[in-house]
Protein backbone atom coordinates (compact mmCIF):
# COMPACT_ATOMS: atom_id res chain seq x y z
CA UNK A 1 0.00 0.00 0.00
CA UNK A 2 0.98 3.31 -1.01
CA UNK A 3 1.20 6.12 1.63
CA UNK A 4 -0.12 9.60 0.76
CA UNK A 5 3.44 10.78 1.59
CA UNK A 6 4.67 8.98 -1.51
CA UNK A 7 1.95 9.71 -3.70
CA UNK A 8 2.07 12.81 -6.29
CA UNK A 9 0.29 15.17 -4.34
CA UNK A 10 1.90 14.25 -0.57
CA UNK A 11 5.36 14.67 -2.41
CA UNK A 12 3.94 18.06 -3.54
CA UNK A 13 2.38 18.98 -0.39
CA UNK A 14 6.02 18.24 1.45
CA UNK A 15 8.20 19.72 -1.09
CA UNK A 16 6.10 23.00 -0.68
CA UNK A 17 6.42 22.86 3.17
CA UNK A 18 10.21 22.20 3.13
CA UNK A 19 10.18 25.55 0.52
CA UNK A 20 7.98 27.55 3.07
CA UNK A 21 10.40 26.31 5.73
CA UNK A 22 13.43 27.46 4.02
CA UNK A 23 12.52 30.52 3.19
CA UNK A 24 11.53 31.29 6.86
CA UNK A 25 15.05 30.05 7.48
CA UNK A 26 16.67 32.46 5.20
CA UNK A 27 14.03 35.39 6.81
CA UNK A 28 14.32 34.76 10.38
CA UNK A 29 16.79 31.41 11.22
CA UNK A 30 15.63 28.26 12.86
CA UNK A 31 13.68 29.97 15.66
CA UNK A 32 11.56 31.10 12.33
CA UNK A 33 10.39 27.70 11.59
CA UNK A 34 7.35 27.00 13.74
CA UNK A 35 4.62 24.60 11.96
CA UNK A 36 2.05 27.08 12.13
CA UNK A 37 4.11 29.51 10.51
CA UNK A 38 5.88 26.88 7.78
CA UNK A 39 1.91 25.80 7.41
CA UNK A 40 0.60 29.14 6.37
CA UNK A 41 3.51 30.26 4.15
CA UNK A 42 2.73 26.32 2.20
CA UNK A 43 -1.12 27.41 2.68
CA UNK A 44 -1.46 24.30 3.77
CA UNK A 45 -3.45 22.88 7.15
CA UNK A 46 -1.79 22.74 9.93
CA UNK A 47 -2.00 19.19 10.90
CA UNK A 48 0.27 18.43 7.19
CA UNK A 49 3.54 19.47 8.68
CA UNK A 50 3.29 16.81 11.68
CA UNK A 51 1.56 14.36 8.81
CA UNK A 52 5.23 14.54 6.72
CA UNK A 53 7.44 15.29 9.39
CA UNK A 54 8.27 13.18 12.36
CA UNK A 55 9.06 16.16 14.18
CA UNK A 56 10.17 20.02 13.92
CA UNK A 57 13.41 19.14 13.95
CA UNK A 58 13.12 16.76 10.64
CA UNK A 59 11.53 19.85 9.31
CA UNK A 60 14.11 22.34 10.49
CA UNK A 61 16.69 20.15 8.89
CA UNK A 62 14.59 19.49 5.40
CA UNK A 63 14.93 23.04 5.15
CA UNK A 64 17.96 23.28 6.12
CA UNK A 65 19.28 21.19 4.03
CA UNK A 66 16.69 22.61 0.55
CA UNK A 67 18.19 25.59 1.08
CA UNK A 68 22.21 24.97 1.35
CA UNK A 69 21.48 22.66 -1.61
CA UNK A 70 19.83 25.47 -3.40
CA UNK A 71 23.00 27.58 -2.88
CA UNK A 72 25.36 24.90 -3.96
CA UNK A 73 23.15 24.08 -7.28
CA UNK A 74 24.12 28.24 -7.92
CA UNK A 75 27.61 28.10 -7.37
CA UNK A 76 28.04 24.98 -9.71
CA UNK A 77 26.07 26.78 -11.97
CA UNK A 78 28.65 29.49 -11.38
CA UNK A 79 31.38 27.13 -12.04
CA UNK A 80 30.16 25.75 -15.05
CA UNK A 81 29.79 29.29 -16.88
CA UNK A 82 33.81 29.66 -15.95
CA UNK A 83 35.77 29.47 -18.74
CA UNK A 84 38.89 27.86 -17.59
CA UNK A 85 41.31 30.80 -17.27
CA UNK A 86 43.80 33.07 -15.08
CA UNK A 87 41.47 35.65 -14.00
CA UNK A 88 42.12 38.63 -12.00
CA UNK A 89 42.28 38.52 -8.06
CA UNK A 90 39.23 40.63 -8.00
CA UNK A 91 37.27 38.25 -9.63
CA UNK A 92 38.19 35.09 -8.14
CA UNK A 93 37.72 36.85 -4.73
CA UNK A 94 34.00 37.93 -6.13
CA UNK A 95 33.82 34.22 -6.79
CA UNK A 96 34.72 32.64 -3.62
CA UNK A 97 32.12 35.38 -1.52
CA UNK A 98 29.33 34.26 -3.62
CA UNK A 99 29.88 30.68 -2.26
CA UNK A 100 30.83 31.58 1.56
CA UNK A 101 28.36 34.60 1.95
CA UNK A 102 25.94 34.29 -0.80
CA UNK A 103 24.78 36.91 -3.69
CA UNK A 104 23.20 38.79 -1.53
CA UNK A 105 25.16 41.85 -0.41
CA UNK A 106 22.74 42.89 2.17
CA UNK A 107 23.94 43.31 5.65
CA UNK A 108 20.40 41.70 7.20
CA UNK A 109 21.28 38.73 4.68
CA UNK A 110 24.49 38.32 5.97
CA UNK A 111 23.95 38.67 9.38
CA UNK A 112 21.50 35.48 9.12
CA UNK A 113 23.38 33.73 7.36
CA UNK A 114 25.99 33.67 10.11
CA UNK A 115 23.23 33.44 12.73
CA UNK A 116 22.34 30.34 11.17
CA UNK A 117 25.60 29.04 10.96
CA UNK A 118 26.41 29.68 14.86
CA UNK A 119 22.67 28.12 15.77
CA UNK A 120 23.72 25.22 14.16
CA UNK A 121 26.19 24.04 17.00
CA UNK A 122 23.22 24.13 19.36
CA UNK A 123 21.38 21.86 17.07
CA UNK A 124 23.30 18.50 16.94
CA UNK A 125 20.93 16.70 15.01
CA UNK A 126 22.29 19.16 12.08
CA UNK A 127 25.78 18.55 12.62
CA UNK A 128 26.46 15.53 10.33
CA UNK A 129 24.04 17.46 7.74
CA UNK A 130 26.52 20.15 7.91
CA UNK A 131 29.38 18.55 7.70
CA UNK A 132 28.62 17.09 4.67
CA UNK A 133 27.55 20.21 3.64
CA UNK A 134 30.50 22.17 4.05
CA UNK A 135 32.61 19.18 2.59
CA UNK A 136 30.56 19.81 -0.82
CA UNK A 137 31.36 23.58 -0.53
CA UNK A 138 34.91 22.92 0.14
CA UNK A 139 34.96 20.93 -3.24
CA UNK A 140 33.15 23.26 -5.42
CA UNK A 141 35.18 26.40 -3.39
CA UNK A 142 38.52 23.59 -4.66
CA UNK A 143 37.03 23.49 -8.39
CA UNK A 144 36.83 27.49 -8.78
CA UNK A 145 40.14 28.26 -7.74
CA UNK A 146 41.02 25.40 -10.16
CA UNK A 147 39.05 26.68 -13.02
CA UNK A 148 40.83 30.14 -11.80
CA UNK A 149 44.12 28.75 -12.67
CA UNK A 150 45.11 28.96 -8.86
CA UNK A 151 46.15 25.79 -7.46
CA UNK A 152 44.58 25.09 -3.22
CA UNK A 153 45.10 22.43 -0.61
CA UNK A 154 42.77 21.79 1.77
CA UNK A 155 44.84 23.63 4.57
CA UNK A 156 44.91 26.82 2.47
CA UNK A 157 41.30 26.99 1.73
CA UNK A 158 40.34 26.28 5.31
CA UNK A 159 42.50 28.86 5.78
CA UNK A 160 40.85 30.92 3.51
CA UNK A 161 37.12 30.61 4.79
CA UNK A 162 38.30 31.07 8.37
CA UNK A 163 39.84 34.63 7.45
CA UNK A 164 36.42 35.22 5.90
CA UNK A 165 34.63 33.79 8.88
CA UNK A 166 36.66 36.08 11.26
CA UNK A 167 36.36 39.25 8.94
CA UNK A 168 32.95 39.12 8.51
CA UNK A 169 32.10 38.13 12.33
CA UNK A 170 34.23 41.20 13.03
CA UNK A 171 32.28 43.35 10.55
CA UNK A 172 29.01 42.11 12.22
CA UNK A 173 30.14 43.08 15.78
CA UNK A 174 31.18 46.54 14.40
CA UNK A 175 27.84 47.20 12.39
CA UNK A 176 29.55 47.41 9.47
CA UNK A 177 27.43 48.06 6.72
CA UNK A 178 29.42 46.10 4.28
CA UNK A 179 30.81 42.69 5.98
CA UNK A 180 31.11 41.49 2.18
CA UNK A 181 33.85 44.51 1.80
CA UNK A 182 35.56 43.47 4.96
CA UNK A 183 36.18 40.17 3.67
CA UNK A 184 37.01 41.09 0.66
CA UNK A 185 39.88 42.95 2.07
CA UNK A 186 41.00 40.38 4.11
CA UNK A 187 41.28 37.72 0.98
CA UNK A 188 42.86 40.41 -1.55
CA UNK A 189 45.40 40.89 1.17
CA UNK A 190 46.14 37.40 1.36
CA UNK A 191 45.81 36.44 -2.68
CA UNK A 192 46.50 39.73 -4.11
Amino acid sequence: MTSAASTPKGERRRAALISAAAELLVEGGFDAIRHRAVAERAGLPLASTTYYFDSLDDLIAAAAEHHARSELARGHAQLERLSTEHRGVDNLIELVLDQLLGEDPDYEAVLLRYERLVATGRRPYLRPLMRTLAGELRELLTQIFARSGVDIDQRRLDQLIALVDGAVVNALIEVDPDPRAAAARMLRDVLG
